[in-house]
Parts: structure tokens; C-alpha cells; sequence
């Protein structure tokens, strides 16, 4: 899936990365623990979060393969995280979904995830 159709089937708005919404991405992983991030096996990965703090960028980093961070509920994250995700390459969006809405749309939409089997 491209990241296009995850802005659209969220209908999200993106934050950072706007020039990379062609790229593809395999699975998706939705969590609030990073250390549940840390443990998954998703490749080319969207990671949807309510977390607006540091430690999601730098999270991304080291799983290396997460492309895009989703912030779900309308969150909004500061200057900070937006500028750490530019310098990273991440591709950064918000929608107003709940996580578990917005895991199960991109679900039903052929998004899979990895680390449930």
C-alpha cells in the first residue's frame, strides 16, 4: 500500500514527508508501549501511536524500518518531534481516529501486520 492511500483511508493530514507519499509500505503496528515496537518484526511499517514525545521518533530509528508515524486522536506533536522526523526521513501524519479505528481501517484495507503470527 502506498502511503497516499493510508493518508486517504485515514483521512489523515500529513505533517512531514509530503514528497514521500509514494512510497510503500507492507505492515502496520499500532501501539502506546515503545517497547512493543521494539519487539515487532514489521517491515516497511506504518506505526500508529497516541504518543507525542521524542521517544517515538527515536523508537523509529532504531527499529529502522518504520517509514511513517501516524498520530492518532488529533494529536498534534511539537517542533521538536517534527523536526527529529524530517532530519530522520519519516514521513509524519495525524488523524482524528482512535487507534484501534484507524488499525482496524487500514486492516479491512489489506494493511497486515507481521508480528502476530
Amino acid at each position: 500500500m502506498k502511503l497516499k492511500e493510508v493518508k486517504e483511508i485515514l483521512n489523515a493530514e500529513v505533517m512531514v514527508g509530503e514528497e514521500k507519499l509514494e512510497e510503500e509500505v507492507f505492515t502496520a503496528c499500532g501501539a502506546d508501549l515503545m517497547s512493543d515496537v521494539l519487539a515487532s518484526r514489521d517491515e516497511k511499517a506504518v506505526l500508529l501511536t497516541g504518543l507525542t514525545n521524542v521517544q517515538v521518533i527515536r523508537t523509529a530509528e532504531v527499529v529502522g524500518d518504520i517509514k511513517c508515524i501516524v498520530f492518532v486522536r488529533g494529536k498534534t506533536p511539537g517542533e521538536e518531534i517534527l523536526e527529529l522526523a524530517k532530519k530522520a526521513g519519516l514521513v509524519i501524519m495525524k488523524t482524528k481516529y482512535p487507534l484501534y479505528i484507524a488499525c482496524g481501517l487500514l486492516y479491512s484495507n489489506g494493511l497486515t501486520c507481521r508480528s502476530g503470527e
